[in-house]
C-alpha cells in the first residue's frame, strides 16, 4: 500500500483555525489535514472534450464574457467500491472556480483554483472512507471536520465575499451540519466547474490514481454569480485515462440546465 504522510503547514493551520463547523463535534469530527499523497489540481488533458483527471462540466469566461465570483452545486455522495481488488482508488466531487478552459476551445486555461467537496476512496484492503475538504491552488488541500455518508446530498457555495477574499461553505444537507471558512485568494475567475477528479498521487505511486467504482454521481442546483449555470453540452468533459480507457462520462445536461449525472466506467451516461 501506498505510503501517506501528513503535511501540517503554518499557513494551512491558520486556514483551518480561522473556519468554523457547525454541528462538526456532533458527528465526531476530528479536525485533521489533507495528506500529501493526494492532490486535485487544474483540467489536465487532451483538449475541452477529453481530460485525464476531470469528468464533469466547465463555463469559461471567454464563453460568457463575465468573470466567475460564486458558484454553488449539490450532489449525491456515492458509495465506492473497489474497481480493482488490492489498489488503492481515489475520488473527488467538487466545484470549484478556476483551473479551467476559458472557452470550449480550451486553447487557454485558468492557472488558479479554488475548490471544495468530498471524497470517496477506497483503500486496497476494499476498505470505502469518506470526507470532505477545500483546496486552494498551489497550497495542499485541508480536510474539514464535517463527516459525511453515501447517500448524503451534500452543497457546496463558493463566493467572492469582497475582492480576494472567499466565504466556503459545505453543507450535508441530509444531517443539516455544515462547516464554513473564509479565505484569502487571487482568483483570475476565468472558469467554473462541477467535477468528478481522478487526484494526483505524489510519492511511489506517482501519477493519477485509480478510480474507484461510484455508479452514477447525481450533480443538481448549479449556480453562477446566483443565477442558473445554463449547461451546455458543449461545455462536458469526459475523463479518460492516458490510454484512452473511458472513466467517467457526464450525461446531456437536465432539462433545466443545473445539472447533469457522471456515470464512473461507462463511455455513456
Amino acid at each position: 500500500m501506498k505510503a501517506r504522510l501528513t503535511l501540517i503547514t503554518c499557513a494551512a493551520g491558520a486556514a483551518l483555525l480561522a473556519s468554523t463547523a457547525t454541528g462538526a463535534q456532533a458527528a465526531g469530527g476530528a479536525v485533521n489535514h489533507r495528506t500529501v499523497g493526494v492532490i486535485r489540481g487544474p483540467h489536465l488533458g487532451l483538449n475541452m472534450s477529453q481530460s485525464n483527471n476531470w469528468s464533469g462540466y466547465n463555463k469559461g469566461i471567454l464563453e460568457t464574457g463575465t468573470p466567475f465570483q460564486s458558484i454553488s452545486g449539490s450532489w449525491v455522495v456515492p458509495t465506492a467500491s473497489a474497481h480493482k481488488k488490492g489498489e488503492d482508488e481515489y475520488s473527488s466531487s467538487w466545484v470549484g472556480i478556476g483551473g479551467g478552459c476559458l472557452d470550449t476551445t480550451c486553447l487557454a486555461t485558468d492557472n488558479t483554483l479554488i475548490q471544495a467537496g468530498t471524497e470517496q476512496d477506497v483503500a486496497a484492503d476494499g476498505t470505502a472512507s469518506y470526507s470532505t475538504w477545500y483546496e486552494l491552488i498551489p497550497a495542499p488541500s485541508i480536510s474539514t471536520p464535517l463527516a459525511v455518508h453515501p447517500g448524503d446530498t451534500v452543497k457546496v457555495d463558493i463566493g467572492q465575499a469582497v475582492p480576494e477574499v472567499w466565504n466556503i461553505t459545505i453543507t450535508d444537507v441530509s444531517t443539516g451540519q455544515n462547516f464554513t471558512t473564509t479565505v484569502p485568494y487571487p482568483s483570475t475567475y476565468g472558469t467554473a466547474e462541477w467535477v468528478e477528479e481522478t487526484p494526483l498521487l505524489l510519492g511511489t505511486n506517482a501519477g493519477f490514481s485509480a478510480m474507484p467504482n461510484l455508479g452514477t454521481v447525481q450533480f443538481s442546483g448549479a449556480t453562477v454569480n446566483g443565477a442558473n449555470a445554463d449547461l451546455q453540452s458543449a461545455e462536458a468533459i469526459q475523463l479518460v485515462d492516458p490510454n484512452g480507457q473511458v472513466l467517467a462520462t457526464p450525461s446531456a445536461p437536465n432539462s433545466t440546465r443545473d445539472g447533469f449525472s457522471d456515470c464512473t466506467y461507462s463511455s455513456s451516461c
